[in-house]
């Protein structure tokens, strides 16, 4: 384990709109913020897109995703982690559990979901961390690289 220090600076609370997508609308409200590292809690309704649910297998790589289509309107609770990638664009790795008519679906949203109605998140800015996203060629994404203290 690897862990950097740093300090809470601002806090943002978002409504998101009707058709929303997620995660580029919080990347690029980070980006026009100047928001690089940041915490961020998401709840309300997502209505369309896909869901990564896991790796087809454990032992391939790069692994190939599996993806779910969310079947209508959901509930949803999120959380995730913005880090800056290599050219310093805030980058948003966020899971989310997504619930409808009893049925709970959890994931990744990395492909891009979409508000349904309304959601919202906070985010909680975090100054002076020393972490980028870095590709992992052998696993085919941006990981987290954090650089201790």
């Amino acid at each position: 384990m690897k862990a950097s220090e740093g300090r809470l600076g601002r806090v943002f609370v978002i409504r998101l709109e009707d058709g929303d997508k997620l995660p580029d609308c919080l990347e690029r409200f980070a980006e026009e913020k100047g928001i690089s590292a940041g915490h961020v809690i998401l709840v309300g309704g997502i209505g369309s897109g896909r869901v990564v649910v896991g790796p087809e297998s454990a032992e391939e790589r790069p692994p190939r995703p599996m993806l779910l289509p969310i079947s209508g309107p959901s509930e949803v609770a999120g959380v995730g982690v913005l880090a800056p990638n290599r050219e310093g664009k805030p980058v948003l790795h966020i899971h989310a559990a997504l619930g409808r008519s009893g049925q709970t679906m959890t994931g990744c949203l990395r492909y891009g979901v979409n508000t349904w109605l309304v959601a919202e998140a906070i985010i909680y800015e975090i100054t002076g961390v020393k972490a980028v996203r870095v590709m992992d060629e052998a696993n085919g994404l941006e990981l987290l690289e954090v650089k201790e203290d």
